[in-house]
């Protein structure tokens, strides 16, 4: 259980719903202990023709007309309100625990999703969608049956089984220990056992994330398992999957299939016993008929509970494995953590300097090293370079998605890891080659960086970007839903879309990474007169392989090997005899052979 203890602080807003259902639970069992004494006393009375002295019933004794009619009456109504008298506290055991364990799970969801965000982009490297979709959704929801049943159900079948076990000892002493022998057998059998459950669903549960996690991925790339016909290919690692899943789910349960018949056996036995030994001891006058019927009863409802305990041990195991699952990603560390007292900034300047930067993805290779630069307020610095010299690296440093190994990097003079996180992220904006748009209307995707501005605004910011005319040719204008992803709009689109995204969040350092790749000459020409006026008044950092886009920013910076190699303006590194230059002829040359 300690899995679960450690989410037990979710558990804290709703401590009165659980003092409630704790109070009703008591109720349901003193309620089920009294049914079976009710009828030993009805049946004493059948017998005997009045009631015992000192007995239940003492209150009724009485003779004459109907005498025997209103004692069937008393015992008839008093059955009937224990019955509904516990209808309404298993009632209020139910939905208040059902109350509880749904809200439980919710804000552990919501807690989980919190999480998720503060963590650092390093912790996503390795994970897919799909098993972090997994954890937050079906763990979580796994663990709902143990509040909501579980829990309930141990108080209840716990205080059963002390109740029934106290009164077969006042019934008789001997024919209690008889019919208590099975237990230690019982409890032998759900720990050797249920070790082996839980590990067998946490196994299971797992499987069932990889599975989550190759759907989400295949039902993502769709496009690209149809155009190169991988649909067989696909449809055989799904079955694969699917098919461990099963292997170890049909494990789990295996050994779940072995547990209840024991239980159920072992529970059983403790009948035999009763039939043998009580049934000789009512021959011999040694105990009340009345007495071994109410033995009967309440040893069926002894192992009852017992049983439904061994039952709902495969929930719990299941919950447990899933509680494990929560708590381990909630105890996963961002590498990326604020300082104790962060600084928090205003609208900054917006010069940024490296001061001797490394940086490793993996201790011991590195990506970055010895990286120094000053860009001035409203200047700008293009990073070329071929691809895998850390380019976008250094571009993530800057809002903070990972922090330097070695060096450090300052805003305004500041060390930005002893800024806040928010603070230092709502001074930059970026534009990416890989724009991200969410599904909803293009409107509330303008707006998602600066929520507070208006629809006027959010029109003209989409005008800077050269996207109002392709806007409101669409079916709703600025009200069309755009589908997730973006998936309605075109490379070219989505990307003008991210420039008025940015331009309304009208931060002073902004980043481009290959804003304008992948994309036509007229598109480009769209895009790149947009930026321009968004680059406007801000220190911007350029990353681009097409060095016509950046022939004009203040600084260029050439990257080999992690290192900087050539730092100045186009002209200058032009002019010397270095990698930008020979860079700068191939892709002149190109550009010839394709007018050509």
């Amino acid at each position: 259980m300690h899995s679960f203890w450690r989410l037990q602080a979710f558990l804290r807003p709703y401590r009165w719903h659980m003092a409630a259902v704790i109070v009703a639970t008591f109720g349901v069992s003193l309620l089920n202990l009294a049914g079976p004494w009710i009828l030993r006393e009805f049946l004493h009375y059948i017998q005997v023709q009045r009631v015992m002295d000192g007995g239940l019933l003492r209150l009724f004794e009485g003779d004459g007309p109907g005498s025997l009619a209103r004692h069937l009456a008393v015992f008839t109504l008093l059955y009937a309100g224990v019955y509904a008298v516990r209808g309404v506290c298993q009632f209020v055991t139910s939905y208040l625990a059902h109350v509880t364990a749904w809200n439980f799970v919710s804000d552990l969801r919501v807690a989980l999703y919190h999480h998720l965000q503060k963590l650092s982009l390093r912790f996503y490297h390795d994970k897919q969608t799909g098993e972090l979709m997994s954890r937050v959704m079906s763990d979580t929801e796994r663990i709902e049956p143990l509040v909501a049943h579980n829990i309930p159900d141990l108080i209840v079948n716990s205080l059963m089984i002390t109740g029934i076990a106290a009164i077969l000892f006042y019934l008789d002493a001997r024919l209690a220990l008889l019919t208590l022998l099975p237990i230690p057998l019982l409890l032998l059998a759900a720990v050797t056992l249920g070790g082996r459950t839980k590990e067998a669903f946490k196994h299971a549960q797992a499987r069932l994330a990889d599975f989550s996690a190759l759907l989400q991925d295949n039902i993502s790339g769709i496009k690209e398992i149809q155009i190169f016909t991988r649909e067989r290919y696909e449809g055989q690692r799904v079955r694969r999957r699917s098919e461990r899943y099963t292997v170890d789910l049909l494990t789990a349960l295996r050994i779940m299939a072995i547990y209840h018949p024991t239980v159920e056996f072992l529970g059983a036995a403790g009948t035999f016993l009763i039939i043998f030994f009580g049934g000789r001891a009512v021959v011999q006058g040694l105990l009340p008929v009345e007495d071994l019927v109410a033995f009967f009863l309440y040893q069926s409802m002894l192992y009852q509970p017992i049983m439904l305990l061994a039952r709902m041990n495969e929930q719990v195991q299941m919950a447990l494995a899933g509680s494990e699952r929560v708590a381990d990603l909630l105890d996963e560390e961002p590498d990326v953590k604020e300082a104790k007292s962060p600084v928090t900034l205003g609208r900054v300047r917006g010069e940024i300097v490296f001061e001797n930067v490394d940086f490793s993805y993996v201790p011991g290779v590195e990506v970055l090293k010895g990286i120094s630069f000053r860009v001035r307020p409203g200047e700008s610095l293009a990073l070329v370079g071929p691809t895998g010299v850390g380019k976008s690296t250094i571009a993530s440093l800057i809002p903070r998605f990972y922090d330097p190994t070695g060096g450090r990097i300052l805003i305004d003079g500041v060390d930005i890891r002893s800024v806040s996180l928010p603070s230092l992220r709502a001074n930059i904006s970026m534009v990416l080659q890989d724009t991200f748009l969410f599904n909803g209307t293009v409107l509330e995707n303008i707006l998602y960086g600066n929520p507070g501005k208006s629809r006027e605004e959010a029109v003209e910011a989409a005008r800077m970007a050269n996207a109002h005319e392709f806007i409101m040719a669409l079916p709703d204008g600025y009200d069309t839903h755009i589908g997730e992803r973006g998936v309605k709009l075109s490379g070219g689109q989505k990307q003008r879309l991210s420039i008025a995204r940015a331009i309304l969040k009208d931060a002073p350092i902004l980043i481009l990474d290959e804003a304008t790749s992948a994309v036509d000459v007229e598109t480009e020409s769209l895009i790149q007169d947009a930026l321009r006026r968004l680059m406007q008044g801000r220190t911007t950092i350029v990353i681009a392989h097409r060095l016509s886009t950046v022939r004009d920013c203040t600084h260029i910076c050439v990257l080999e090997g992690g290192r900087i190699v050539q730092f100045g303006s186009h002209q200058e590194l032009i002019a010397a005899d270095g990698p930008y230059r020979r860079m700068w002829s191939r892709q002149l040359a190109a550009a010839s052979l394709d007018i050509a």
